[in-house]
């Protein structure tokens, strides 16, 4: 392809990215053991060859709010990443999720004619159409994670591949309720119940109380029924248990787990989850859900300004239709969450049925990752290189 090694700028924004870049390099290095990896990139992204000019965790910046006060800090930068960049002569450059950071950078690179991949779609599906045209603009290629995402692109004249979710990969096809109970000490016999009320603090202070209440109203009905609730940070927990306290909840039969969350979805009959990428989660682990969603009714009304599809969940989305049931808002009610949990575990067909949308799902999202990431990488490189 290349007489000279390849020299391939890559930015990675948080651990979600650092993964996808990790497995990206790995696979592109196998066939061209001589490229370079030049950017920002977390442990695995540095484990397998990437040169990070800087540390990954200056760009993990949650919420808006921080970003702001990080904005001036931002700023500096990536204009500091982009000249080191710039002196590089890359043959590529490729931005990993964070689109607020990387389309900036990705704008500079196609400018200065180096050819750019974009990898993760944004939500572009779900709103906001300006938004696809501002990214074929600023991406050569965009390699994403669902499969309806790539024809959006190719309307507004881009170039778009569906590459396969890293989920998909990473759970497996198929998993065993009793032998992860085993694991868990917990009697096969019993109804077991996960909670998800999120991974960041706000949403757990939103949705734990409501969680709590419906798992009190749930034990009422059901006398030996055990509620699992993976918390996945450390700031989290403490809201979890601020609540459990605040609510005198002290008595319910509930077990807080550190991470595992998905070793607690397959023991469980059915999960509460909150509206985000844990309900793909959940759904590739084959267990039926009940999804659950609160923002400030303004940030609310101004989503059903501009969201165009009628779904929140993931897979909603994707199977396009109400496969799962969405409680948003005022719906979301102990009352609302425990009528449909209690529906669930009293309708095995139905259940049954879903168990299999959540099969195909699975196997749609599954693919060859590996190869496709590399020969899109091949692809750019050598048209931009005639």
């Amino acid at each position: 392809m290349h007489h000279r090694s390849l020299r391939i700028g890559i930015v990675a924004g948080e651990s979600s990215g650092d993964l996808l870049g990790g497995r990206l390099i790995e696979a592109f290095k196998s066939r061209y053991p001589d490229a370079q990896f030049i950017g920002i990139g977390g442990s695995k992204m540095i484990a397998a060859g990437c040169q990070s000019l800087y540390p990954q965790e200056k760009l993990a910046v949650r919420g808006l709010v921080e970003v702001l006060k990080h904005l001036p800090e931002l700023s500096r930068l990536r204009r500091g990443l982009i000249q080191q960049l710039q002196n590089q002569s890359l043959d590529l450059f490729i931005g990993i999720d964070a689109p607020d950071f990387n389309f900036g950078i990705e704008k500079v690179m196609k400018k200065s004619g180096i050819p750019t991949i974009h990898y993760v779609s944004p939500s572009v599906w779900a709103w906001r159409s300006g938004r696809v045209k501002k990214i074929v603009e600023i991406a050569d290629l965009v390699l994403c994670l669902f499969p309806m995402e790539p024809e959006l692109y190719q309307q507004a004249g881009g170039k778009a591949v569906f590459v396969g979710h890293p989920l998909a990969q990473s759970i497996p096809l198929e998993n065993n309720l009793h032998a992860m109970r085993e694991m868990l000490k917990i009697e096969p016999s019993r109804k077991v119940i996960t909670l998800m009320p999120g991974s960041r603090v706000g949403e757990v202070d939103e949705l734990a109380p409501i969680f709590l209440k419906t798992a009190r109203q749930l034990s009422a009905q059901y006398p030996d029924i055990l509620f699992l609730l993976p918390v996945a940070t450390v700031a989290t927990r403490v809201r979890v248990l601020h609540w459990i306290e605040k609510l005198e909840m002290a008595d319910l039969p509930l077990r807080l787990m550190s991470g595992h969350a998905q070793e607690a979805i397959i023991a469980s009959d059915a999960v509460l989850v909150a509206s985000g990428t844990a309900t793909l989660e959940v759904a590739l682990c084959k267990r039926p859900m009940v999804v659950a969603y609160k923002i400030s009714s303004f940030t609310f009304a101004l989503l059903k300004m501009i969201v165009k599809i009628p779904y929140v969940s993931l897979p909603n989305i994707l199977l396009k239709r109400f496969a799962v049931p969405e409680l948003l808002q005022g719906k979301a009610r102990p009352q609302n969450l425990a009528q449909e949990i209690t529906q669930l575990l009293e309708n095995p067909d139905g259940v049954a049925q879903l168990v299999d949308d959540f099969h195909q799902l699975h196997q749609t999202l599954r693919c060859d990752t590996d190869s496709l990431t590399t020969k899109s990488i091949e692809s750019l490189i050598s048209t931009s290189a005639q």
